[in-house]
């Protein structure tokens, strides 16, 4: 014999019967297939209604295949009896989902004949409703329990109670050592992890101030060392300043000097003319004399014209020259522009490595915040454990008042299977405020670890900030060291391209010396010493030293005799040639053959030699190249450009 549980549900059912009022009652209906083989294989549909709240209300109802097939056809069903317990159950299922509606479709009714003394049997019917009419779709006969049958129902309910509170007991005995074992090991973790977390505290708070310490002594070491290299600047500023006010003011006084002394030739160029002037009356009267004298002064007329030529081509060299320093002092202020750009990218990484100070403070200020938060969620945590521990204390209490109120009273099954059920809820909560309680302790965890990556975060954060202000001395250092190593160059190009200037004064006579000496000055002019084509290449002198005399003189021969072409450079070796041919020649004629005053005066319409040929400047290169390789002069040009990576360019 077996049975087995199709349905078993609290069906809403209205109930009719003789003598009392209609009534809307909740009613659980048991529908059971119970299948038999000895004797004679057979198959019955059970079906039990009974109320929750009144263990005396039972109607039974079996039916076998046989009544089946009258029932059938009594009430022209078209389903046979094996789909017949699924399209019941499909009724009260219909019955159930309408029965929170006003006018519902499906009703279940049960109605009764009789009174309930008179165990009369009552109808249960499933009735369709719709504006026309009630239709009734199955009505199935159901007989009331007998004291036997509400004795068999009871007991089978107290036997199943008493499993049920078996099984209960059991899983509240594994549920309270579970518990138990689960807050045994939940408590120590918490000692454990509050233990971790007042270390991780300890050594924060060393951490943070120890780093605080070292970044504020770090930052005003870097403000006085910056605070030192303007000082500096501003002292190299001032003395490079005043020596150019001083090397001005002594070329003015050059010039001055040169304008008296050109003052002074023109007044012994006048006296000259004027005894021209009697010597040519004198020759006029002596014709015959001065015939071959005049073929003599022809000559030296040529001579003269080509000494004039030659002077003309330096003239034009020296404007070059001119320009070429004019290039060097653009230069220069062009460097002086680069250095105080490199002071103001100095000073911008300095206030971004201000910025990341700020920025980190804000950090280590939020850290503290959210870790104040944490001990208080664990503060509420531990509270929360507490009571759950209070609230399994009190439930212990009550099962053992349970136990005894079952010894007693056996009555009162349904009111005690009430608070079983209250208490497998409480269970049920506590259950999962225990496993919310172990799910925010992980999360915490969790949150411990977070907090700890964010402190080694921090921490190497602190590190890569020590490393840039590192490099930003490393830079600063570098930088000085670039202006030590200009600053010494520039030493070494004064002393090795300052030549002696040339203030000579002109010596008064009629004699060919004087004549030389004379020229001089028309040679060099708005420069107290001579030029070399080298300076193009070199750094403009911050002094020039002042020298004698014969100095200048010497320098100005050699400066004349500057070879213009690759033909002439034999000349380099031996600078006063010319010089010294024009003196023998006037020492064998004895004779004052001086240069007209209207060969030396400059004139207005006459035309610079500008447009010299290309063979011109690669010879003047050539020249340059080959004084570059003799003397040894180091240059700007040949400084070792070293690459910066922190600012290109």
């Amino acid at each position: 014999m077996a049975s087995e549980s199709l349905f078993s549900r609290l069906v809403p059912v209205q109930v009719k019967g003789q003598g009392c009022e209609e009534r809307r009652i909740s009613v659980r209906v048991n529908i059971e297939l119970q299948s038999t083989s000895n004797p004679i294989h057979r198959k019955d549909l059970i079906v039990r209604l009974t109320e929750d709240s009144d263990p005396f209300f039972l109607y039974n109802l079996v039916i076998s295949e046989e009544d089946f097939q009258s029932l059938k056809l009594q009430q022209s069903l078209l389903v046979d009896f094996s789909a017949f317990p699924q399209r019941f159950i499909d009724l009260l299922q219909q019955c159930i989902q309408e029965q929170n509606k006003d006018i519902p479709r499906f009703l279940l009714q049960l109605v009764s004949s009789g009174s309930s003394l008179d165990h009369s049997p009552s109808f249960l019917n499933v009735i369709e409703t719709n504006p026309f009419k009630h239709l009734t779709h199955l009505s199935l006969k159901f007989l009331p329990g007998n004291d036997t049958d509400i004795k068999k129902f009871l007991a089978t309910c107290l036997k199943c109670i008493k499993e049920e509170k078996l099984l209960l007991e059991q899983k509240l005995r594994k549920t309270e050592e579970d518990l138990t074992r689960q807050l045994n090991y939940t408590q120590q973790n918490l000692s454990e992890k509050s233990r971790e977390l007042d270390k991780l505290r300890n050594e924060w708070t060393s951490n943070t101030a120890s780093l605080t310490s070292r970044h504020t002594q770090e930052l005003t070491n870097e403000k006085e060392k910056c605070l030192q290299m303007q000082a500096q600047y501003q002292q190299q500023y001032e003395q490079q300043k005043k020596e150019l006010e001083s090397l001005h003011q002594k070329t003015v006084l050059q010039l001055q000097n040169r304008l008296k002394e050109l003052e002074i030739a023109n007044k012994d160029l006048t006296e000259r003319r004027y005894r021209g002037d009697s010597a040519v009356r004198e020759l006029k009267a002596k014709l015959s004399s001065i015939e071959d004298e005049c073929q003599r002064t022809k000559q030296e007329v040529l001579s003269l014209r080509r000494e004039n030529a030659t002077l003309d081509a330096e003239c034009h060299e020296k404007e070059k020259q001119v320009n070429q320093l004019q290039t060097r002092v653009a230069v220069l202020e062009q460097e002086i522009k680069d250095k105080d750009q490199l002071v103001m990218r100095t000073k911008e990484v300095l206030d971004a490595t201000h910025e990341q100070k700020a920025n980190l403070e804000e950090n280590t200020e939020k850290k503290q915040i959210q870790i104040g938060k944490l001990e208080a969620t664990l503060k509420s945590l531990s509270a929360e454990l507490l009571k759950a521990n209070e609230i399994i204390k009190k439930l212990q209490g009550d099962v053992k008042t349970l136990m005894s109120k079952l010894k007693l009273k056996n009555t009162v099954t349904i009111q005690q299977e009430k608070l079983l059920a209250e208490r497998e809820e409480k269970l049920q909560k506590e259950q999962k405020e225990l496993q919310e309680a172990e799910s925010s302790l992980r999360e915490k965890e969790q949150e411990v670890c977070k907090l700890q990556e964010q402190l080694e975060t921090t921490v190497q954060k602190l590190e890569e900030s020590k490393h840039l202000l590192k490099t930003n001395e490393n830079v600063i250092t570098w930088l000085n060291k670039q202006l030590n190593e200009i600053q010494m160059t520039k030493k070494q190009e004064v002393l090795g391209t300052s030549t002696p200037p040339s203030n000579a004064t002109t010596r008064t006579g009629i004699s060919p010396h004087n004549m030389i000496d004379s020229r001089i000055p028309f040679l060099n002019p708005g420069f107290g010493y001579p030029i070399s084509p080298l300076l193009a290449f070199q750094s403009f002198p911050d002094k020039a030293p002042v020298k004698s005399a014969s100095q200048q003189a010497s320098g100005a021969k050699v400066h004349f005799n500057m070879p213009l072409s690759e033909t002439n450079q034999c000349s380099e070796t031996q600078p006063g040639l010319p010089v010294m041919t024009t003196h023998s020649k006037n020492k064998e004629n004895g004779e004052n053959l001086g240069l007209e005053a209207k060969y030396l005066k400059k004139r207005e319409d006459s035309i610079p030699l500008r447009g010299l040929s290309q063979n011109a400047f690669h010879n003047a290169g050539h020249v340059k190249s080959s004084a570059l390789k003799k003397t040894h002069i180091p240059s700007k040009s040949t400084l070792p450009s070293i690459a910066s990576a922190y600012f290109p360019g």
